[in-house]
């Protein structure tokens, strides 16, 4: 195909497709003449995981690139290609560390060690959860970490969910933007039906006269 099918086809502009290959973030395509290419479904699925990437991953350019030269080292496993999606979406925190940090993330450590997880206590996602619980010892909740295994029941559910429904896609770049997408999006729906479980828990412990 040409590139305005191309573009009609992932919904991205000629001149931003010929930006993405001048980024090396999409491959050139073949050329037919001087000034043309050709392009396949290949570059048709790469599309789509850019703006997954940029749009639902909110990544920039530069942590981009960096998935997707994951995906294309081909001596990596798929577990540390999602790994280098997962990290990039997960929310990072590199201003000053509130009071306690020090503390959560010891306490983080310990979750992960005593869980038997296969995570890195420095990892995004676990500095992302020390903050969180210095922030709310900060603001006075701090016994909110007595239920941290709780939380971390559900979460296991949770992932195991994740990744069957990653496992059904077998391309490397379908595996990371099921990642991104999921992960992403998949927090939203997760904080949505824990919203809902809370109305119902909330009646059933207190009452309601509503």
């Amino acid at each position: 195909m040409r590139v305005g099918e191309l573009s009609r086809r992932a919904g991205v502009s000629v001149p931003t497709i010929k930006y993405y290959v001048r980024e090396g973030l999409l491959p050139a395509g073949q050329l037919t003449s001087p000034n043309q290419a050709s392009y396949d479904e290949t570059h048709v699925r790469r599309l789509r995981l850019i703006r997954a990437l940029l749009d639902v991953g909110g990544l920039s350019v530069a942590g981009v690139r960096e998935v997707i030269e994951a995906i294309e080292d081909t001596e990596r496993p798929v577990h540390k290609v999602l790994g280098a999606a997962a990290d990039r979406v997960v929310p990072r925190h590199d201003q000053e560390p509130v009071e306690g940090v020090a503390a959560a993330r010891t306490a983080v450590a310990e979750l992960i060690e005593r869980r038997g997880w296969r995570s890195h206590p420095e990892s995004p996602a676990a500095e992302s959860l020390a903050v969180a619980l210095a922030t709310m010892e900060d603001v006075g909740h701090g016994a909110f970490a007595e239920v941290l295994d709780a939380y971390a029941d559900a979460a296991e559910q949770v992932a195991r969910a994740d990744l069957d429904y990653v496992a059904r896609n077998v391309a490397r770049e379908e595996l990371v933007e099921s990642v991104v997408v999921g992960t992403v999006l998949g927090d939203a729906l997760f904080a949505s039906l824990r919203r809902l479980a809370h109305v119902d828990a909330s009646d059933r412990v207190f009452g309601t006269d509503v």
